[in-house]
């Protein structure tokens, strides 16, 4: 997918891009294959790839959610910026934060949100399981993405105590996001939340299979949950 094809897909699907922004997807790939030579970010550094595996597959998630409506969004385990810098090159208006365990990649992430001129993104060196449990960031927002970080049984327990009543998760799986949501029935429940939708499609060009699964939070996460670091991983709730 070259940048003219990028363009016009996403024209499409009504996200209309200035001169300005398609220039900020350049510099952000090019900001990507840098820091790729010196720490391992992507195994994906193709421009062509990089533009349709994690450029338009990171805003793919506002084909099926509002993010017009959307005011603060937190990325969690965003690694290289996926899906919430492309997000937030599209809809400015958003304030995101990002939370990544390694310190490294939150390193990446300072000089790349400096670089291309971002306002009101704040980034966190932190353990989703650590942060969930901070006041200041609980149940306090209107949406919270991972993409491609773990298991949706996981997932849930890392990101639904941050979002808000009636805020929303926006699971951003492959191909085994059908089985993991039957393993992830339990904890959806225990974690209050409730599934809305599941969004299937394939990448325009590479043609691999996406799920965006929306899950509505309909009661406030138990005290207790998210559980010490680790946990979830090792012992999910299935």
């Amino acid at each position: 997918m070259n940048s003219t094809q990028f363009q016009q897909l996403l024209e499409a699907k009504g996200i209309s891009l200035s001169s300005h922004q398609l220039h900020q997807f350049e510099q952000y790939f090019h900001i990507l294959v840098e820091w790729n030579e010196k720490m391992n970010l992507t195994g994906i550094t193709e421009k062509e790839a990089v533009y349709e595996k994690h450029f338009f597959d990171s805003i793919s998630a506002s084909f099926f959610v509002d993010f017009k409506s959307l005011h603060t969004l937190c990325d969690v385990g965003a690694g290289a910026g996926f899906p919430s810098i492309p997000l937030k090159i599209c809809f400015p208006h958003l304030h995101v934060s990002i939370v990544d365990s390694l310190k490294k990649r939150i390193g990446f992430l300072k000089n790349l949100v400096s670089e291309l001129g971002l306002d009101n993104v704040s980034l966190y060196h932190d353990r989703a399981e650590i942060f969930g449990k901070k006041e200041q960031f609980r149940e306090k927002f209107d949406a919270v993405t991972a993409r491609a970080v773990a298991r949706i049984s996981v997932l849930n327990e890392f990101c639904l105590p941050l979002v808000k009543k009636n805020g929303t998760f926006i699971a951003m799986k492959g191909a085994s996001a059908q089985e993991e949501l039957q393993n992830g029935e339990k904890s959806l429940e225990v974690l209050g939340g409730k599934l809305r939708e599941i969004h299937h499609f394939t990448l325009p060009f590479e043609e691999s299979e996406r799920y965006i699964v929306t899950i509505d939070k309909v009661k406030a996460t138990p005290k207790k949950y998210p559980r010490k670091p680790g946990v979830p991983i090792k012992t999910p709730i299935e």
